[in-house]
């Protein structure tokens, strides 16, 4: 263990906006993500005690501020990781957002910082810059915006955003501001990471790309006279037996033809996205090279982009492996799986046991009148016996 190794981790879920169901690439198994059913997800992580769920940003997902906004009135505890996009939105317009949503929920919302990584897309929303462009805006965009949630008058003329007498009336519960995470493994995106946010994300690469990539992010930051922290973006496949798992992994893919794969990798390969091209070049494309590393099962990216990989296993080498990462100084784990409902039943009952969880994730404190243990009676007329997950 290193001395940058974490002691305990924090574990978020997924919101699937873009979509949901039992196999990837095919209607067969899928399901509508209606309101009802994100609902249903959003109260169930919050109830298992998972400390926030992460919404996707883009224009194959409903909005990630108006889902939030939405669902943070029918959970407690559970904190809402949503996108701003520089280059997209005002940075004055954006602080406003984040200031009003983070008092409307009690402070529960964090700040994924999204500078866009596809440029047919980026076209499509009326962004036309180039990857180093796009982190330009990202950092200007950045400094306004933290100023102004800080409770800064902002007067600002750089080259691509200008902004006169910008100032917030109503400030943010967390101060200065919500929490800044970020993703991106370019060295522009290091740069941005190393002097502006607080928590730097990585997809799930090996743990040693891991922690060379998070490394290197440590090293610039504290050539910069700050810390932050890491997290990590992965799926999870957890079954009792590992045997199950696997079989559970090949059937998320059943459904995938050739063609179908192709026609994924094709859209991947346009992208600009360091961390994409990364994930693509793990398997590239190929059915026969999948566990690029113990237990980590590439076949989400064959159809996925952005995090294509996912932990298989039982529950003790799952949580062996997630140790592993926080090993290297990962203190957060942005999880899911498919469907998104059942999976966050099953990764908390099996795994959250076996892991050194943050007081901020975990079970909240039982209040129902009936303190017994949980499960069906049996015969009508006694308890089930006390068994707990080992330690």
């Amino acid at each position: 263990m290193t001395s940058h190794a974490a002691k305990e981790a924090n574990v978020f879920w997924f919101l699937p906006t873009h979509g949901d169901g039992r196999h990837l690439g095919t209607t067969a198994g899928a399901r509508e993500v209606s309101f009802r059913y994100l609902r249903q997800i959003a109260q169930a992580a919050d109830d298992l005690g998972y400390y926030g769920v992460l919404l996707p940003t883009g224009r194959s997902c409903e909005d990630s501020w108006v889902v939030a906004s939405s669902l943070a009135p029918l959970t407690e505890r559970l904190r809402f990781l949503v996108a701003v996009r520089p280059g997209l939105q005002s940075p004055a317009v954006a602080a406003r957002m984040a200031a009003t949503l983070d008092r409307v929920s009690g402070g529960r919302l964090l700040i994924n910082v999204v500078t866009g990584g596809d440029p047919v897309e980026n076209k499509g929303d009326g962004i036309f810059l180039s990857h180093d462009e796009r982190y330009e805006v990202t950092r200007e965009f950045l400094s306004i915006w933290t100023r102004l949630l800080a409770g800064e008058t902002v007067h600002h003329q750089g080259r691509h955003i200008t902004i006169e007498d910008g100032r917030l009336f109503f400030p943010p519960v967390q101060k200065p501001h919500p929490p800044l995470y970020f993703g991106g493994s370019s060295e522009a995106a290091n740069e941005l990471a190393a002097g502006t946010v607080d928590k730097y994300l990585t997809w799930g690469e090996p743990p040693a790309q891991v922690a060379e990539k998070i490394g290197q992010v440590r090293r610039l930051a504290e050539a910069k006279g700050r810390r932050i922290s890491f997290g990590i973006r992965l799926h999870v496949i957890v079954r009792e037996t590992a045997a199950e798992a696997w079989a559970a992994a090949d059937e998320l893919i059943r459904h995938l033809d050739e063609d179908t794969i192709a026609a994924a990798q094709k859209v991947f390969a346009r992208m600009d996205s360091v961390g994409q091209q990364r994930m693509a070049a793990l398997h590239g494309g190929r059915r026969d090279r999948l566990e690029i590393s113990p237990n980590l099962w590439a076949g989400v990216g064959l159809v996925r982009g952005g995090a294509g990989t996912a932990l298989v296993g039982d529950p003790d080498t799952v949580a062996a492996r997630m140790r592993e990462y926080m090993d290297l100084g990962i203190d957060s784990f942005i999880l899911s799986g498919y469907p998104h409902l059942e999976e966050a039943y099953r990764f908390a009952e099996l795994v959250f046991p076996k892991l050194p969880l943050a007081a901020t994730t975990g079970r909240a404190p039982a209040v129902a009148v009936n303190n017994g243990p949980f499960g069906e009676s049996i015969a009508n007329g006694a308890p089930p016996s006390l068994r707990q997950a080992a330690q």
